[in-house]
């Protein structure tokens, strides 16, 4: 594995913020294994490369549409989810490369 550089405090500090939220952290939780957690449509966008539709997290987290937005577009501008749009729907899934560099500058830096 290659080293990555580390991140500067403030990409951190969105991080930790993001994930200090118990939802935004279960969510994240759930996107690692999206077909365990997540309603698979026969012929539908597969979850590990295009993402969970936003429905789907909102349902199973039971909360309102624009909170559910808010709790997504926080885990976005921290790095750890990717969107991507499906008609009028956004998708979301990890951004694995990106976790695994925080992980990395984590055990380097604290």
């Amino acid at each position: 594995m290659a080293a990555h550089p580390d991140l500067p405090v403030e990409q951190l500090l969105d991080v930790f913020k993001a994930l200090a939220n118990p939802v935004r952290l279960q969510v994240l939780q759930w996107l690692r294994e999206p077909e365990r957690h997540f309603p698979v449509e026969p012929g539908g966008a597969d979850p590990h490369e295009v993402g969970v539709c936003v429905s789907h997290i909102q349902a199973k987290a039971g909360l309102a549409q624009s909170t559910i937005s808010a709790y997504m577009a926080s885990l976005h501008r921290a790095g750890l989810v990717r969107s991507t749009r499906v008609g009028k729907w956004t998708h979301y899934r990890r951004d694995e490369d990106r976790i695994a560099q925080l992980v990395d500058s984590l055990g380097r830096s604290l």
